[in-house]
């Protein structure tokens, strides 16, 4: 196994520089964790590692035993943006394309991409990580999870040295994640390759490894073992300020946001029979679902069970929607609305939507598109709706990030800005499909006081999707569950 020796690097860029003297050994025995809250350096300090960054004096190496330096192309960095990627995202491809079955021809399929000479080597690796079912199905029909498990697989496949893996139990259902922890541990307990975590929250921690490196504000805090980081109270408060304390004074909510009054109707979604496929796959099948409004939803089940599909259903963002009975805020579908009077109703987040917000443009600009319900800014705010958006920002303590280009922030960043752009205008329905995916264990409890503040209004109504117990909402009170669709 690997070492990874860091002494005082001194980056050519000062945008890449790394706060105080870093001096730090990882060595052969030890698997790492680097932990922090988001926007802490963990991965720019895993770019100093891969060899992403060029220096002029300093010294990162990954060693072998022999003292032989470890080819970058041996290293593997694995981060949930490459999902942008692997998903199908590209400038020819938009949100809504997953759901249009006859634009999709194209897509490869997850065994063509993964290389069948490939899968017939790694075979076993593929059943333990539980993508063999996937292998005919195509790349952009997976959901957020089950391209995480292929991102994993691929890495995997490729024999690296070093592996280094960004928040790898995010998106995944309570089995997928045992799953991914049990290969991780075995590639690193086992193959003897190096496994280096970033996680930002302490749960995540996994019992295999042993070494945890903290990190604020582009800073190295504290190495130290992973019994004592879990026994130490003062330091997790110390990287997480906002952990645990639900006594705080929650933020105000924007007091100048107007009513929630969109038309007199009952029920916000009535579904019945409701069957989405593309052959030969069957997505839904005779799904009844009745939405009455101001209820409060947790929608619930595995990776890939349709979740996703059923709530683009309600988003008006798939086609099926229109060959199906199904009633949106008192009008049945194809009865004339457009789909800009469906969203006009709705607050939306999803992984899916996260990872086709690819715009350049300030973080503001991304809370402010929230008003006109599109992935990009092309309309002009109103002085009136910057002001709100900036409110926003502050309920979510995230106004630093106004200025900054929504590209240049990190992951978790990123989550709480588009978190924002869902509440600005004011929606009646807020489907909040895996909200706090990506967030630090303090912006976690943060947001999800938010999120109950909002909810508890009797006019608006919440769908949520999780695959984690402890974040559903104390204001939810109906469940539904998902079971995937047998062949």
């Amino acid at each position: 196994m690997s070492h990874i020796e860091i002494e005082k690097p001194e980056p050519r860029y000062e945008n890449q520089r790394l706060r105080g003297e870093v001096n730090l050994t990882i060595g052969e025995g030890d698997n790492a964790v680097i932990i922090g809250p988001n926007g802490s350096g963990k991965s720019l300090l895993s770019t100093y590692i891969s060899g992403g960054v060029s220096l002029k004096s300093g010294r990162v190496a990954v060693l072998r035993a022999d003292g032989t330096e470890v080819p970058r192309m041996q290293i593997a960095s694995l981060s949930f943006r490459d999902i942008y990627r692997m998903g199908g995202a590209s400038q020819d491809n938009y949100y809504q394309k997953r759901w249009q079955a006859t634009e999709n021809e194209e897509s490869p399929l997850v065994g063509d991409a993964l290389g069948r000479d490939r899968v017939e080597r790694h075979g076993g690796l593929l059943d333990a990580i539980g993508v063999t079912p996937l292998l005919e199905k195509r790349v952009i029909y997976l959901s957020s999870g089950e391209l995480r498990k292929l991102m994993i697989a691929r890495s995997l496949m490729a024999e690296p040295e070093l592996l280094i893996v960004d928040n790898p139990y995010i998106g995944l259902d309570a089995g997928s994640r045992g799953t991914i922890n049990d290969v991780l541990r075995d590639v690193a307990t086992k193959l003897g390759i190096k496994v280096l975590l970033l996680i930002c929250h302490p749960k995540d921690m996994p019992d295999w490894v042993e070494r945890v490196i903290c990190m604020k504000e582009s800073g190295v805090e504290k190495v130290t073992s992973r019994g004592d980081f879990m026994q130490d109270t003062g330091l997790r408060r110390s990287l997480f300020a906002e952990e645990g304390e639900t006594s705080r004074s929650l933020p105000a909510l924007p007091s100048t946001m107007r009513a929630v009054d969109d038309g007199d109707y009952a029920d916000a979604i009535v579904m019945s029979k409701v069957k989405v496929e593309y052959p030969p796959v069957t997505i839904l099948r005779d799904l009844d679902w009745t939405v009455r409004r101001g209820e409060k939803w947790a929608l619930l089940g595995k990776n890939g069970c349709g979740k996703s599909t059923l709530l683009s259903l309600v988003c008006g963002d798939n086609p099926q929607g229109y060959a199906n009975d199904i009633t949106l805020f008192g009008r049945k579908r194809g009865t004339g609305e457009s789909i800009w009077d469906i969203k006009s109703h709705i607050g939306y987040i999803s992984p899916d939507m996260h990872t086709f917000y690819q715009a350049d443009i300030p973080c503001l600009d991304v809370v402010a598109s929230g008003f006109f319900d599109t992935v990009g800014l092309y309309r002009k705010p109103t002085d009136a709706q910057r002001e709100l958006a900036i409110e926003w920002m502050k309920a979510f303590h995230c106004e630093s990030l106004s200025s900054r280009s929504f590209l240049k922030t990190s992951y978790g960043e990123q989550r709480i800005v588009m978190l924002t752009r869902v509440f600005v205008k004011r929606p009646s329905l807020v489907i909040l499909d895996e909200p706090l995916h990506g967030l630090d264990a303090g912006k976690k409890n943060l947001a999800k006081l938010l999120i109950e503040s909002y909810c508890d209004d009797p006019k608006v109504t919440l769908i949520y999707v999780t695959h984690y117990e402890e974040e559903i909402p104390d204001v939810v009170t109906k469940r539904k569950t998902l079971v995937k669709i047998k062949k």
